[in-house]
C-alpha cells in the first residue's frame, strides 16, 4: 500500500500513530495532573475535622474561621484563573504547570509544619494562586490535540480527573493521616508527597503541543481526516475566536467579547457553590445530618458525590456528541433540570436520618451537578474558545465559576443545610434559563 506526501512533508502512515501516541500520552498526563492537584486541595478539609477537635487550635480556629480561610483560598483560586489561562496560551502550559504544581506541593508542607492563623492565611492564598494553573493549563494542552468531533466523549472521559480527585483524595488523606498516624497534619505532608511524584511524572512526559513534536496543528490534521463540523448557530464572535493573536491584551479583548464565554461563565459562576460546598464541607454536612456519625462515616458518605462526578461528564459527554452532534448546552439544561429537582429534595430525604438515603441523595445531586459542569467549564470552554483560546476561555469561564466557589467555601460556615441547598437549587434553576436561547449554538471550526 503507498501513501501520498501530506503535512509539513510527513506521510498520513506516519502522522496517524504518531498523533495516536501523543493523544493518549498527554490525555493520561494531562488527568494525573489535574487529579493529582487535588492532594493538595483536599488537605485543608481533611485535616478540619482534626483541627476542630484539637482543644487548643479550636479556640482561635473556629468553624467560621475555617469558613474564611476557606474563601481566602477561593479568592485566590479565582483570581488565578483569570491570569494563567492566557499565560497557557501565550508561553505554553509546561512552565504554568509545573510552578503551580511545585507551589502548592510546597505550600502544603508548610500549613502542616505552621497550623496558626497567622501562617495558615498566607499559605492558603497561596495554595489558591497555585491551584488555579491546573484547569486552564491541562485543558490548553487537551485542546491542542483533539478535534472537536470528538471532544464531547473524550474531554467527558478526561474531565472525570476532578471527580476522581474529589473522589479518591480526601478518603485517601483522610485514612493516612487518622487511621495510620492519628494525626491530622500528616493529611499535608501525605498530599505534598504526591504532588511531588506528579512533578517528576509531568517533567518527563508532559509536552505543549503536536509542534513540539514534530506534528502538524490540530486543525490541519482535523482537515487532512475530512472531519465534518457541526451543525448549527455561529456567529461572527465566534469565528474570531477562531483565529490566532498577537499579544495578550489582544487575547483578553477577543476572548471577553465573546458572549457565548461570558454566558458560560456566569453559568458556572451559578453552579460552582454547590459543587465545592460538598467537596469542602461533605464531612461535615454529613456529620451534621447523621446524628451520631463517625468522623470515619463523615468522611465516606460523601464518596458517593465523587463516584457519580466520575461517571456524569462521561455520560453527558457521549450524550453531547452522539445525541445532540457536537451540542453541547441541551445535555448541560437537561442535566441542571434534574439537578434542581435533587437539590430540593435533599433536606426533607437525609431528615430521615438513613445513611444510604443521603448516599442515594448525593450521588444524584453529584452525577447532574459534575454532568453539567464538565458541560460548562471543560468541553464548552474548549469548544468555544478553540486550539487558539482553549487556555484563556477556560480560565475566564473557570475564574467565574470560582468567584462562586467562594460562597460554597463560606456559607456553610453560616447557613444552615436548608436554607444552603434550597439557594443552590435556585441557582441552578437560574443557570437552565440563561442557557436555554443557546440550545443550538456551536462554535466555529475555521
Amino acid at each position: 500500500m503507498t501513501t501520498s506526501p501530506t503535512l509539513d512533508g510527513i506521510r498520513d502512515a506516519e502522522i496517524v500513530p504518531l498523533y495516536r501516541r501523543w493523544r493518549v500520552q498527554t490525555f493520561a498526563v494531562t488527568w494525573i495532573i489535574y487529579a493529582g492537584f487535588y492532594f493538595t486541595r483536599q488537605a485543608f478539609s481533611v485535616a478540619k475535622l482534626g483541627i476542630l477537635e484539637d482543644p487548643v487550635l479550636s479556640t482561635t480556629l473556629s468553624k467560621s474561621v475555617l469558613a474564611n480561610l476557606d474563601a481566602a483560598y477561593l479568592a485566590a483560586y479565582a483570581a488565578g484563573q483569570f491570569v494563567w489561562g492566557a499565560m497557557s496560551d501565550r508561553f505554553g502550559p509546561r512552565r504554568v504547570l509545573l510552578g503551580g504544581l511545585a507551589v502548592s506541593a510546597v505550600v502544603a508542607l508548610l500549613m502542616g509544619l505552621l497550623p496558626a492563623l497567622v501562617f495558615l492565611a498566607p499559605l492558603m492564598i497561596l495554595q489558591g494562586l497555585a491551584q488555579s494553573t491546573g484547569w486552564s493549563g491541562t485543558l490548553t494542552n487537551m485542546a491542542q490535540f483533539f478535534t472537536i468531533s470528538e471532544r464531547g466523549r473524550i474531554l467527558g472521559l478526561w474531565s472525570t480527573n476532578y471527580a476522581f480527585g474529589g473522589l479518591a483524595a480526601a478518603p485517601f488523606l483522610g485514612w493516612i493521616a487518622y487511621s495510620v498516624f492519628d494525626d491530622w497534619r500528616v493529611a499535608f505532608f501525605t498530599g505534598a508527597a504526591v504532588v511531588g511524584v506528579i512533578i517528576l511524572i509531568t517533567l518527563r512526559f508532559q509536552r505543549n503541543s503536536p509542534k513540539d513534536v514534530g506534528l502538524p496543528e490540530i486543525e490541519a490534521f482535523r482537515a487532512e481526516l475530512h472531519e465534518p463540523a457541526p451543525v448549527g448557530d455561529v456567529t461572527d464572535e465566534d469565528r474570531d475566536m477562531a483565529q490566532p493573536t498577537t499579544s495578550a491584551w489582544q487575547t483578553y479583548r477577543t476572548v471577553l467579547g465573546n458572549k457565548m464565554v461570558i454566558t458560560l461563565g456566569l453559568t458556572y459562576f451559578l453552579l460552582k457553590p454547590a459543587r465545592y460546598a460538598i467537596l469542602l464541607w461533605g464531612p461535615v454536612i454529613v456529620a451534621e445530618r447523621l446524628t451520631g456519625a463517625s468522623n470515619l462515616t463523615a468522611i465516606t458518605v460523601p464518596i458517593a458525590f465523587g463516584v457519580a462526578g466520575v461517571l456524569a461528564p462521561i455520560l453527558l459527554g457521549q450524550i453531547s456528541d452522539r445525541v445532540f452532534k457536537a451540542k453541547r448546552i441541551p445535555a448541560c439544561v437537561i442535566s441542571l433540570v434534574i439537578l434542581v429537582a435533587a437539590l430540593v429534595l435533599f433536606t426533607p430525604l437525609t431528615a430521615m436520618q438513613n445513611v444510604w438515603i443521603m448516599v442515594a441523595v448525593l450521588f444524584v445531586i453529584g452525577l447532574t451537578l459534575y454532568g453539567a459542569d464538565a458541560m460548562v467549564s471543560c468541553v464548552s470552554a474548549v469548544d468555544f474558545g478553540t486550539s487558539k483560546h482553549a487556555g484563556a476561555a477556560s480560565g475566564i469561564i473557570n475564574g467565574c465559576g470560582s468567584v462562586g466557589a467562594i460562597f460554597g467555601g463560606l456559607l456553610p460556615g453560616y447557613l444552615g443545610t436548608t436554607a444552603l441547598f434550597y439557594g443552590f437549587a435556585g441557582a441552578a434553576a437560574v443557570a437552565a434559563l440563561i442557557l436555554l436561547p443557546h440550545w443550538n449554538r456551536v462554535p466555529s471550526t475555521d
